[in-house]
């Protein structure tokens, strides 16, 4: 409980100060989890689009195989991702081991299951009649695609909520692809495994709930352009 409440006194200690390399850690955390979250949004959300209005064989089992690898262990993808983008791997000449850009691949092949099945769920979601009424208006497939997915936003929305918390939380990519390099691919869940493992459970504690109150202002941020 003492080294509970001392890595509270320490967070806020690091807040006030604005310490530079905690801040720089939160800030790359942020930036780094909010690219692959835009990144997995702009691809996902239209894929998931077709996959829900178009009909073909095998669809049902695509739905659960995607819904299967909502869990799918971080060190997993980092590991695929490394074997890729290694200099023994096929895209091992593009030189982006060991940097922020490859963090962000591997966090956005990562989310990619939850936002595409919650943004088909939530599309599932949406009345049969608003498609039926835009249908007999003589909307096209795009018009009523669209149509769709305005109605869906909010849980789509949502959906993006939940690819960035689980971006943002992660560490075996982070360690895998990003190798925890101080001042260019630290982030916040790495520092909190290196300062654990040094005996530092105070400031580990202060950097989770840093970590904590980063992710509370995001999700904040994004609730209040939900409910606009």
């Amino acid at each position: 409980m003492t080294e509970l409440w001392n890595g509270l006194v320490k967070a806020v200690e690091l807040i006030i100060s604005f310490d530079p390399e905690v801040m720089q850690i939160a800030g790359r955390s942020l930036l780094i989890a909010v690219s692959s979250a835009v990144i997995g949004s702009v691809i996902c959300i239209p894929v998931a689009s077709l996959i829900h209005f178009n009909r073909f064989r095998g669809k049902r089992f695509l739905v659960s195989l995607i819904q299967t690898f909502y869990s799918v262990p971080t060190v997993a993808v980092g590991l695929f991702v490394f074997v890729f983008i290694s200099s023994a791997g096929p895209l091992g000449g593009l030189g982006i081991l060991f940097t922020p850009t490859a963090i962000v691949v591997g966090q956005a092949i990562l989310i990619t299951p939850i936002l595409l099945g919650l943004t088909i769920s939530a599309l599932s979601g949406v009345d049969k009649s608003i498609l039926d009424t835009a249908r007999s208006l003589g909307a096209s497939g795009l018009q009523m695609a669209v149509l769709i997915v305005k109605e869906a936003r909010f849980a789509v929305v949502a959906a993006v909520i939940m690819g960035f918390g689980r971006a943002i939380s992660e560490v075996g990519i982070s360690l895998m692809v990003g190798g925890n390099i101080r001042g260019f691919t630290r982030v916040i869940t790495t520092a909190i495994s290196l300062e654990t493992s040094k005996g530092d459970i105070e400031l580990s504690l202060a950097l989770g709930i840093i970590l904590i109150l980063v992710a509370l202002v995001v999700n904040i941020a994004m609730n209040r352009i939900q409910q606009r």
